[in-house]
């Protein structure tokens, strides 16, 4: 449905303007509200994640001990200056430390598998019900395994977000989202299972409660050898960094359309006149996830609890990373729910229906955001498990995405009152050259 819908609007406002054009502007308000909020805050947790590895690697190897914090800060000047050039140059970047990760982690599982694994070769963690009952397993782990399987796959929809910038939207748009999310499912599908042989059936929840950090690097270490462990200690930081770069590039292009359409300050939707990049968005999501991390580390220091669920070293990956993930995740999935409901509505008027097949406007779309809907039902249910049951920052997080969609929906009543041409372009702006 996301694909449909992509090759009847090009532009780079994604859920935002699909939504807009199926479910009114209202609704596509609140989700490109949510959706710069969602990407922004991607950004700084991809930060936390970066900066621990990196820490902890280049301690490891080159005996330099610096506070996760320089780290941070440091990726996030490096990205601010590499994204205000062309989209091709951040594009080169992602797609060698892309390539180099995923190279690595095949010859990882290629290796499990041919050695039999642990314990021989299972094929119970492939079967859906076995995994969410197998050994070690809480009640509430499923309900936060599932959000954060999804999670994983967060980044697929940015494709439409590239729409005009690319060569020739209609074909590379639909092509890449298909081939992300199919290589993704299966890439991630064979590594999960063979990094969960490769501990043994009955020591991977434990390993990877223990060690979650390393969960990867001892089975490469001891699968594949120690020098190609140490390999992959050095590609996750390019990984992380990658995935920071394409987070930061997804938050600039909601600001630049959403400030194209004068929705924010019109300075947001400048481009550079040699690079033609939204420059402007640029610097302003690097300011917002510099002062994320900024907060981050102000409330891990006056907060107890924070300071009890992990040390200041370890904050970066368990917290700062994992909350602000599960943050910018609920904001997607409702976004996503939203856009297949709007691909239904869009294409079931008269006029549309013949443009694309039932399956891929109607049967889909449902489906989807039946289970998306699911999945935050889910995660709301069993959020505590993921602050400890007494973090009130974790418990509330829900309830601040909620609440950032319902002043998305104000936003959108004040600005048809005051502006009512400016109402009439949310979402609308589209590229019609392409």
């Amino acid at each position: 449905g996301y694909v449909a819908m992509a090759r009847q609007f090009t532009t780079a406002g994604g859920f935002y303007s699909f939504i807009s054009h199926g479910l009114g502007r209202p609704l596509a308000m609140a989700a490109g509200w949510s959706g710069m909020a969602a990407y922004s805050v991607f950004e700084a947790g991809e930060w936390g994640i970066f900066s621990f590895y990196t820490r902890s690697t280049i301690g490891q190897f080159l005996h330099i001990n610096l506070p996760w914090p320089v780290y941070a800060f440091a990726g996030l000047a490096l990205v601010g200056f590499l994204t205000y050039f062309d989209v091709k140059l951040s594009a080169k970047i992602l797609g060698v430390a892309l390539v180099c990760e995923v190279i690595l982690l095949l010859v990882m599982d290629l290796f499990v598998l041919g050695k039999g694994g642990a314990h021989g070769i299972s094929y119970g963690p492939l079967n859906p019900l076995a995994a969410l009952s197998g050994a070690n397993i809480k009640i509430a782990a499923p309900g936060v395994g599932i959000f954060f399987a999804l999670w994983s796959w967060v980044g697929f929809e940015c494709t439409a977000n590239y729409a005009e910038e690319a060569r020739n939207p209609r074909k590379m748009v639909p092509r890449a989202t298909y081939i992300a999310v199919v290589s993704l499912g299966l890439l991630f599908t064979l590594t999960a299972w063979s990094v969960v042989l490769g501990h043994g059936l009955k020591n991977a929840s434990s390993d990877a409660l223990s060690n979650g950090g390393t969960f990867f690097f001892g089975v490469t270490g001891h699968f594949v050898s120690p020098f190609a462990k140490d390999v992959m200690e050095w590609l996750i930081i390019t990984s992380t960094f990658a995935c920071a770069m394409a987070f930061h590039a997804a938050a600039t292009r909601y600001f630049y359309a959403m400030g194209r359409e004068g929705i924010l300050k019109k300075w947001l939707g400048y481009t550079h006149k040699r690079w033609q990049s939204p420059y402007a968005g640029s610097f302003f999501q690097s300011g917002v996830a510099a002062v994320l991390v900024f907060l981050f580390i102000i409330m891990w220091y006056v907060s107890k609890a924070t300071q009890n669920f992990a040390n200041f070293q370890n904050a970066p990956y368990s917290e700062l990373y994992g909350w602000l993930s599960i943050l910018g995740t609920f904001w997607v999935l409702l976004m996503m729910t939203l856009s297949g409901l709007a691909t239904i509505r869009y294409f079931g008027q008269e006029g549309h229906r013949a443009i694309e097949h039932w399956s891929k406007w109607l049967l889909a779309p449902a489906l989807a955001s039946l289970g998306m809907a699911y999945a935050l039902y889910l995660l709301w249910a069993n959020i505590s498990t993921l602050g400890g049951g007494h973090i009130n920052i974790v418990l509330a997080l829900p309830w601040i995405a909620s609440a950032w969609f319902l002043i998305g929906l104000g936003i959108s009543a004040v600005i048809k009152r005051r502006n009512p041409k400016k109402y009439e372009v949310l979402g609308r702006m589209l590229n019609k050259g392409l």
